[in-house]
């Protein structure tokens, strides 16, 4: 770990001005951001060889940090915050959430660069570094999100097991896209009905995937009393709570609580 002051491992403050905006790199035949990285954790891994870079604001990340809370990772994988804010220069360390602890990056962009130099794929959160290769090993959110769910168990209990092999199946056919439409709200309002959890009676991974998107629809969710309930009752399990700055997702005085 860099042994710089703290004030030097800072990025500068976001100016588009000067490094205009972020550009998601993405493939012409394919609308959806281009991750370039998807390696899983090792068989057997030992705790403290990763860490989690996260960000607060978004909902693919905090699939990731619930799911490590879940886990009961706390000791096992390491995690830190980025900035909420970026410019043509991607995702950064400065004073509100601190310098990285790992590396003393200053932008997340190194950690892509050191892995992969001249790296020009879409720079992301939530990423898994590997301090043993000292290299990223996935921006897949998907894939980081299961391996902590099943991957660890020989250090961790596990407050809850999201990914029971008996219901894998069923979680992944009942992945749902929140789409913030009336017509795509009212649906998922019916489906979810009177049900304290999507996928076989048990808090799923298929529940972490739903939520994420619901809290970030602010007050606007009060009027599906069936999402809302949902909403409400998850929030009271304190991965989800713990993990939760509504701040970050542009409706500062409003909560699930």
């Amino acid at each position: 770990m860099s042994k710089l002051p703290r004030s030097s491992r800072l990025a500068s403050p976001v100016d588009t001005g000067v490094h205009g905006e972020y550009r998601i790199t993405r493939r012409p035949d394919d609308p959806r951001p281009l991750y370039r990285f998807s390696d899983h954790v090792s068989d057997d891994p030992e705790a403290g060889r990763y860490h989690l870079y996260a960000g607060w604001f978004c909902p693919w990340s905090q699939r990731v940090t619930i799911a490590h809370a879940l886990a009961g990772l706390e000791d096992v994988v390491s995690v830190s915050y980025i900035d909420n804010a970026r410019d043509g220069r991607g995702w950064a360390f400065r004073e509100r959430y601190g310098p990285d602890p790992v590396n003393g990056f200053t932008l997340l962009r190194q950690a892509y660069e050191a892995t992969e130099p001249g790296f020009d794929g879409h720079i992301s959160v939530p990423t898994l570094w590997d301090r043993q290769t000292s290299r990223v090993l996935s921006n897949d959110f998907t894939g980081i999100g299961i391996d902590f769910a099943t991957r660890f168990g020989h250090l961790a209990k596990p407050v809850v097991e999201t990914y029971p092999e008996h219901l894998r199946a069923e979680i992944e056919a009942t992945d749902v896209k929140v789409e913030a439409t009336d017509e795509k709200l009212a649906a998922l309002d019916e489906r979810i009905g009177d049900r304290e959890h999507l996928v076989g009676g048990v808090l799923t991974e298929a529940d972490i995937r739903v939520w994420v998107h619901l809290a970030r629809l602010g007050p606007r969710i009060a009027e599906y009393p069936n999402l809302y309930r949902y909403a409400r009752a998850l929030y009271q399990v304190p991965a989800f709570r713990d993990t939760t700055d509504f701040t970050t997702y542009a409706h500062p005085d409003w909560s699930l609580a």
